[in-house]
């Protein structure tokens, strides 16, 4: 094209290849991407173990409050794991075993059962132990305060009166008879005992007893128990508005009452028959205390008759703790309509008597009817109605208040805050001694946390955390512990391994032991570590003697919240009466110091086994690397529980029933699963314990030690928390604070312990509908504890 002004100037140019700026750019690339790659592993390694592990500071002793500071620090809880920190674990149980002192215990003892200590009413009692906990190494030690709902007694009168006329109707004025006996409602002052003789000595009444000034005639209806009222009104024995007399045994107090409001009684007088004090009797020749080892005859046993197997604490906050300012509920579900005393045999004789030939002789109902100590002083346990010119005038006044009670908690803070042993006593009784029951206990617990600072001064630290409480109004309705659990119900739910509890350390020469099976295993091996008090060859130790028995817990002591709401492995252990031992006086005036040291533990051996057995227990159960629980003992004790219902079943109902065969037979694929669970997992634990006792992996295999420790929190994890696997949020029928499907109290007994209870009652009432429901729920329940074990 020729060249002009219209033609653009166009050329070719010729480029060559861009130069590199630096040399060696791929691999500079290479490396940048590497680099920024190994940044990004770094922080997430920093990152797991500084939110995945407990956090530590282990310079200077410092408390482990700091986190890590690199990703290949340590990821066990302290430098010495496995083993114990500061002190080797042998020298923590030497100095268990050794620091325990008899005199020690004794002095604590005279301390708590010098004067009365009521709930409410021991403030002083609970700023001394506090002080004492501290003065032992426990600087953590408080008081933590609950405003609850209680009764204190006003007056009380109890009367035999007989009318004048021989024609006087059934219904004629009170003032048309005369006072043919005239009841003391105390116990004797004793000489000897000097705590028996206190100007401030409490009155004989009932916790949360109802006011009241009846006058009626009266039955003898045995024990009171709901079998007893109903072999009376198959009787047809004349109940509606007369005053029920019964023994104390059998079933605790408050149902004696419930079950005779219920029939339209109108009062209940209880006392202590000689017939359960077996062999050690007036009768066969015993002197009565303080001379010899037989029950005083004017003593009397007080207690509560809050309906506990309803549910426990105060009565005007179920399920929420008693705070100040907190919301009240009307508590007439739970405390009885009508009045209640408790009474000395001495007193109960003449009304017994009167009764002579009244109604059909206690001779002519079952077996649970027959006995009686008190025939050889010429009662003849008839039945009754007393004749209508015979009467009882029973006068109950009682004042119902909000007051303040004090629990007193220390801590010892472990590596791990959130794996808690809490172990724990009841401090106040219903007298002025109470050297027993619970003060043996207190004494105990006293030992136990001064052997633990005594440790504690030698550089110890716990693996674990451990609370001790002394709690306060037990005796009314386990008051003090309940609101305790209730208050910090979502902390114990992800921490608490498990509580411990001793009411009276010592009554008698007897080991026995109550426990979720989990506990069963640690039990045994700490009594096999700690020498008997009897011995009858040398070098016997308290397992040696023990018969081997593992009670079901069901209520009556502060247990309960732990075991039957929160779902906490409970245990509660103590040394009992055995059938030659010196009658003990149950909430008696006689529960005194002096009886302690003259025939209930005079050398004081039982106070200081029963700290070392709790003691070793404790240190077992927070310094074991993995939780020294065994999870095919609870599966095996399920397999048994279903065996018993079934057999019992059978001999009270229709078994051929299509509903019945089916639920047993899903309890028992669901339990056999279960074992087979529980006894892989128990291996998993052992095999586990072995590889971390002999680990010795070097720093820089750091994931190494991810890993294991990573696989003990699983196992801890699955251990802490089967127990809760079995809380049903919705509670039983009818007492829906009780949440266990597995344990509750009867509801008929009370104390004792109802294995898988909802299905029990749906049974006993023959409520098909009913035992398909809670064989779901149970089914469900064991279900999901295997699935949990197996996760």
């Amino acid at each position: 094209m020729p060249l002009s002004e219209q033609t653009p100037l166009l050329t070719t140019v010729h480029v060559i290849p861009q130069q590199p700026r630096y040399r060696h750019s791929t691999l500079r690339r290479f490396i940048t991407i590497a680099l920024a790659a190994l940044l990004i592993v770094s922080v997430v390694l920093f990152l797991i173990p500084i939110n995945w592990f407990p956090h530590h500071n282990w310079e200077d002793g410092a408390d482990d409050d700091g986190p890590w500071s690199l990703p290949w620090s340590s990821p066990y809880p302290h430098k010495a794991w496995p083993a114990s920190q500061g002190i080797p674990f042998e020298e923590l149980q030497d100095i268990l075993l050794n620091t325990p002192s008899e005199v020690k215990a004794r002095h604590w003892s005279e301390y708590y059962a010098s004067g009365p200590h009521l709930a409410g009413k021991n403030l002083t009692q609970a700023l001394w132990t506090r002080d004492r906990w501290q003065e032992f190494g426990i600087a953590d030690s408080s008081i933590a305060t609950y405003d609850v709902y209680l009764n204190y007694p006003v007056d009380h009168r109890l009367a035999l009166l007989e009318s004048s006329s021989q024609n006087e109707q059934r219904n004629g004025p009170p003032s048309t008879y005369e006072v043919k006996y005239e009841c003391s409602l105390e116990e004797d002052v004793l000489d000897e005992d000097p705590t028996t003789g206190l100007d401030d000595r409490i009155p004989t009444f009932h916790g949360y007893s109802a006011s009241g000034d009846v006058t009626a005639q009266y039955v003898y209806v045995n024990y009171g128990s709901h079998w007893d009222y109903d072999d009376l009104v198959k009787a047809n024995v004349s109940l509606e508005g007369k005053i029920a007399i019964a023994k104390y045994g059998h079933g605790f107090r408050a149902l004696k009452v419930k079950r005779a409001q219920e029939l339209g009684m109108i009062g209940v007088v209880m006392y202590s028959d000689p017939q359960t004090d077996g062999e050690i009797t007036e009768e066969n020749g015993y002197k009565p205390y303080p001379e010899g080892p037989a029950r005083n005859p004017s003593s009397v046993q007080r207690g509560s008759v809050e309906f506990l197997a309803t549910a426990p604490g105060d009565p005007t906050t179920i399920g929420y703790p008693s705070k100040p300012g907190a919301p009240r509920q009307d508590p007439s579900e739970l405390i009885p309509h009508i009045p209640s005393i408790p009474i000395s045999y001495k007193d109960a004789l003449p009304i017994l008597q009167s009764l002579n030939g009244h109604g059909p002789p206690a001779s002519d109902f079952n077996e649970w009817w027959q006995g009686g100590g008190l025939g050889y002083k010429n009662v003849s346990y008839n039945i009754g109605p007393s004749p209508p010119s015979l009467k009882l005038h029973l006068v109950n006044k009682q004042e119902y208040i909000t007051t303040p009670i004090w629990n007193v908690i220390g801590i010892i803070n472990g590596t791990l805050a959130d794996e808690v042993v809490v172990i724990g006593n009841h401090r106040d009784a219903w007298i002025a001694g109470g050297a027993s029951d619970p003060n043996s206990g207190s004494a105990a617990l006293n030992e136990v946390i001064r052997s633990f600072g005594v440790a504690l001064a030698k550089g110890w630290k716990p693996l674990r955390t451990i609370v001790f409480a002394s709690w306060d109004g037990e005796e009314y309705s386990l008051l003090g512990s309940t609101e305790w659990v209730e208050e910090y119900l979502p902390w114990l739910s992800n921490a608490a391994v498990a509580y411990l509890n001793v009411d009276p350390a010592a009554q008698g020469s007897r080991f026995a032991a109550a426990a979720a099976p989990l506990l069963n295993k640690v039990i045994t091996e700490a009594i096999a570590l700690v020498q008997s008090p009897n011995q009858t060859t040398a070098g016997q130790t308290v397992r040696d003697v023990w018969d081997g028995e593992f009670k079901t817990l069901g209520s009556g002591s502060d247990f309960t919240a732990f075991q039957d709401f929160a779902g906490i492995p409970s245990m509660m252990i103590g040394f009992f009466k055995n059938p030659h031992d010196p009658i003990y006086h149950y909430h008696s005036n006689y529960d005194s110091f002096h009886w302690m040291d003259t025939y209930g533990d005079k050398g004081w051996y039982y106070h200081t086994a029963l700290a070392k057995i709790m003691a070793l227990t404790a240190a077992i159960l927070v310094e074991s690397p993995i939780i020294h629980f065994s999870a095919t003992d609870y599966a095996n004790s399920l397999a048994s529980y279903v065996r018993d219902i079934k057999e019992e079943a059978t001999n009270s109902i229709n078994s051929n029933s299509m509903v019945y065969q089916a639920a047993f037979q899903n309890l028992e694929l669901a339990v056999g699963k279960l074992q087979e669970a529980t006894v892989r997992f128990d291996q998993r634990a052992t095999l586990l314990g072995k590889e971390i006792a002999d680990a010795n992996i070097p720093w820089w295999k750091w994931w190494q030690k991810v890993r294991l420790y990573l696989e003990v929190r699983k196992i801890n994890d699955g251990y802490k928390y089967l127990e809760r696997k079995f809380l049903h949020e919705d509670g039983l029928d009818g007492r829906s604070w009780y949440k266990h499907v597995v344990y509750a109290p009867g509801i008929w007994t009370g104390y004792a312990g109802a294995k898988f209870p909802g299905l029990v009652e749906a049974i006993d009432a023959k409520d098909e509908k009913g035992v398909e429901k809670w064989n779901s729920i149970i089914k469900e329940k064991i279900n999901a504890a295997t699935e949990w074990l197996e996760r």
